[in-house]
């Protein structure tokens, strides 16, 4: 497999407060603990991200889909929030040629563009739908529940657009939802709009390998099979219980390790490539969403993961990681080389500032600053790690994607939590629906907290 994890700077010596050599014997045991209780939780059959062969059949279904109205759209619009959405930005991000939206049609291939309407700011969804002409537009809704209500609204209002222009919702809107239940399932059958099933055992941020992510991605002819047989490279590569030989299981004990014993709550995701830069924020909701919670014992437990990106953020964030509180830990994100690079000119000679740059490459920069900044901060005390990947390809991608979920219910065993659940964000949805009027809460007292509400009463209004 073209991936490899470097974990040097995690420990000693080359970071003062990282793994020594006499605890890596108690963390193997840690980890072939965690490794046994995920084993375990997989055995209910509750781990579907990672049942791709099982999953065949409806990704054929996409694909049939997707080759079915090929030239007929020049827009696919998403309408989705949370794990209906990161993962299809992540996707479009690295998987599409840079500015694809931008792009004329022939530039395209002929291809779609991709929105993805992730928030129901009016501005932002006013602001697509006037740019896009609805004939020739796909929106796909995405759900799981069928009930989520900032994807509900969004759809409500696409469909009175459509209405409007007297257009054929069924050949205008797609959707991804539960396979039995749920608004959207029973819309689909009444007014015959093609309709694709998460499995029920695929929780939303662990869904971007089910039609959640396939369906956007082959509409705009990414190649989920190499996407999928990527990821089950890496699924298979992670099964094992010895910790040195499972990447996804050194990452998760590892930040555990640093979060539990030394005080490193804050982990740093930050790709040193722009094809990546939306993984970071794809994973910031896996690992929050997954692992912080309230443990076995009652105790508030988790990490806060933070998103960054390289180069640019060597100019906002690195000053805090370098010289700030020394609780955090970074994971940088490298591809080995890239087909697209720009040799950097040797001109300004008298000038000594850039003549030295000339002859090197754009890409070779971005990876010297990669190395650099990891240098830097294990010179300052400060851990890091990195995952080198062959390419930012479909395939490539697929395993990053499949490191990054086997590594967080690795988390949830270290941590002693249900990585699948969300119960602290039920309230607030429960809350959103009473106060909008939905009729199943009307008469429902939603405990929200004396102190929260009276806390709301409290408002200084300036102008």
């Amino acid at each position: 497999m073209a991936f490899t994890l470097d974990v040097t700077s995690m420990r000693e010596p080359a970071v003062p407060a990282g793994v020594r050599d006499d605890d890596w014997t108690g963390l193997a045991e840690r980890f072939r603990a965690a490794h046994a209780a995920v084993a375990a939780v997989a055995a209910t059959g509750v781990l579907g991200y990672r049942e791709l062969e099982q999953q065949r059949a409806e990704r054929t279904r996409v694909t049939a889909f997707a080759a079915s109205v090929q030239g007929r759209y020049d827009d696919i619009v998403v309408l989705g929030i949370g794990g209906s959405s990161l993962g299809a930005i992540a996707l479009r991000t690295a998987l599409l040629p840079p500015a694809w939206n931008a792009r004329t049609a022939t530039q395209r291939g002929g291809r779609p563009r991709l929105h993805v309407l992730d928030n129901v700011d009016p501005r932002t969804i006013a602001g697509v739908l006037d740019i896009v002409a609805l004939p020739r537009t796909l929106f796909v809704v995405i759900s799981k529940s069928g009930g989520t209500i900032e994807t509900l609204a969004q759809y409500l209002v696409v469909r009175e657009r459509l209405a409007r222009e007297g257009l054929d919702a069924s050949q205008h809107l797609a959707f991804v939802t539960d396979p039995a239940k749920g608004a959207l399932r029973a819309i689909a059958t009444r007014d015959s709009i093609p309709v694709f099933a998460v499995p029920p055992n695929v929780g939303g941020r662990f869904s971007v390998l089910s039609p959640v992510g396939t369906l956007p991605a082959a509409l705009c002819g990414i190649d989920v099979e190499a996407l999928c047989a990527g990821a089950m490279a890496m699924r298979d590569a992670t099964m094992g219980d010895v910790l040195d030989e499972n990447m996804a299981g050194l990452f998760a004990t590892l930040q555990w390790r640093a979060h539990s014993q030394a005080g490193q709550a804050m982990h740093v995701m930050m790709p040193y490539s722009d094809a990546l830069r939306d993984l970071a924020p794809w994973f910031v909701q896996l690992w929050a969403e997954s692992l912080g919670k309230v443990d076995a014992d009652g105790r508030h437990v988790g990490p806060t993961p933070i998103a960054s990106v390289g180069a640019t953020d060597q100019h906002s964030q690195v000053q805090l990681f370098m010289e700030g509180p020394a609780d955090k830990t970074v994971t940088f994100l490298r591809v080995e080389g890239s087909a697209d690079d720009v040799l950097i000119p040797s001109l300004e000679a008298g000038e000594k500032a850039l003549a030295f740059l000339g002859g090197h490459t754009l890409g070779e920069l971005l990876d010297v600053e990669c190395r650099a900044t990891a240098s830097a901060l294990a010179r300052a005390g400060r851990p890091s790690m990195t995952m080198t990947v062959g390419a930012a390809d479909a395939w490539h991608l697929g395993g990053l994607l499949m490191w990054l979920m086997q590594a967080t219910n690795f988390g949830g065993a270290l941590y002693r939590v249900n990585p699948l659940d969300q119960p602290g964000v039920e309230l607030g949805k429960r809350l959103a629906n009473k106060e909008l009027g939905h009729p199943d809460l009307r008469d429902v007292v939603v405990d929200g907290g004396g102190a929260a509400q009276a806390a709301a009463l409290r408002r200084v209004r300036v102008g």
